[in-house]
């Protein structure tokens, strides 16, 4: 973190990145590819580690053979909402590919976003779905081996939240018969 952002005087002069400007500074090619929009501000997105990269394969995997017709999975790429553009780690978008050719989709379906070392940012994100009307998010922590499904969003807050441990599983409300997490997720 920037040290000078701790001195409530120069936070408070801080200036806040709206998503369009964001937009005009990655067509001017002026912004490192390791940022997302988070809140108006840009966020350094958290190293990848192996067992994020896995798990999130895996994930995205799993739902690309049990999604029904009508809706496409993403992995790792923008949403688009009105002060942040986080990047998912796995996003369920309902219709087709050609369908954002123009424009990030600005909502999805369901959303996971995997925790190895980025906890405290993605239950930021959990709020930023919540407002965008996001039925289904889950949060996978994978070092504890746990998963949390988040439905019922209310203002920047889900209103359920429900918990369980590998191999436990639960079932997805907006996608009845999809279960998470898959058998062999987590390693070893």
């Amino acid at each position: 973190m920037l040290a000078v952002l701790e001195d409530p005087a120069i936070r408070a002069r801080a200036h806040a990145v709206s998503v369009p400007e964001y937009h005009r500074m990655i067509a001017a090619g002026s912004l490192p590819e390791n940022l997302e929009l988070i809140r108006g501000t840009l966020v350094e997105k958290m190293a990848k580690s192996p067992v994020h990269s896995s798990v999130v394969e895996l994930l995205r995997e799993h739902l690309a053979l049990c999604l029904p017709p009508g809706c496409f999975v993403r992995q790792e790429q923008p949403l688009t909402l009105w002060d942040s553009e986080p990047e998912p780690d796995v996003a369920v978008i309902l219709g087709v590919r050609r369908d954002f050719v123009s424009a990030h989709p600005a909502t999805a379906g369901m959303l996971i976003e995997v925790a190895v070392t980025s906890e405290a940012v993605d239950r930021v994100k959990l709020q930023l779905y919540a407002e965008a009307g996001v039925r289904e998010c889950w949060l996978v922590l994978a070092g504890e081996r746990v998963i949390e499904r988040h439905t019922e969003p209310q203002g920047a807050a889900y209103q359920r939240i429900e918990r369980v441990t590998f191999p436990n599983a639960l079932e997805s409300i907006v996608f009845p018969g999809l279960t998470l997490p898959p058998a062999g997720l987590f390693p070893g």
